[in-house]
């Protein structure tokens, strides 16, 4: 992911936000969560490469839909 480019406080068009992933090995394959977003964000896959794709497709889909800075994404769709 790319560098944080902040314009006053808000992304600058066309920037992604830095996201911490965090990978772990498990015996029954890999699990890679996406940290410092809010709810969870988990890809899995039996290499290291197929959980980061995983969970790379995750937050794509969660950023596109709801925008990074939502803070939860039920209420945001679920407008009245």
């Amino acid at each position: 992911m790319t560098a944080l480019r902040q314009t006053g406080g808000l992304l600058a068009p066309g920037s992604i936000p830095r996201i911490k992933i965090v990978v772990e090995e498990y015996p029954d394959g890999i699990v890679a969560d996406a940290q410092g977003l809010t709810g969870v964000f988990v890809g899995e896959g039996d290499t290291f490469e197929e959980a980061l794709a995983d969970v790379k497709s995750v937050i794509k889909f969660r950023i596109e839909t709801f925008g990074f800075y939502s803070q939860d994404p039920e209420k945001s769709s679920a407008r009245s």
